[in-house]
């Protein structure tokens, strides 16, 4: 029996903080395990030569912003903040 579903190997994962090599193990469509070697996996994907990053995230927004046309934005900094919490607009 495999250790993961799905095996991303040799890959240079970059995240907020650093970029290094690595395996990364997916079981149960999750992010399980991430490091050097990680064992057998149903699938493969070889990731050499490639960048893995975390899925992107949109993460500018206009409030209370003036376009030329003299219009206002209609999120104010409390609508706009509620809606980013509770997932975007």
């Amino acid at each position: 029996m495999s250790d993961f579903d799905l095996k991303i190997s040799d890959g240079t994962v970059a995240n907020s903080a650093e970029t290094f090599s690595a395996d990364i193990g997916v079981k149960d469509g999750k992010i399980v395990a991430i490091g050097k070697k990680l064992g057998d996996a149903d699938n493969e994907i070889d990731a050499g030569d490639k960048y893995v990053l975390p899925g992107g995230i949109e993460a500018h927004c206009h409030i209370e912003q003036e376009s030329s046309s003299g219009l206002m934005t209609s999120d104010d900094y409390y609508s706009g903040s509620v809606s980013a919490a509770f997932g975007g607009n």
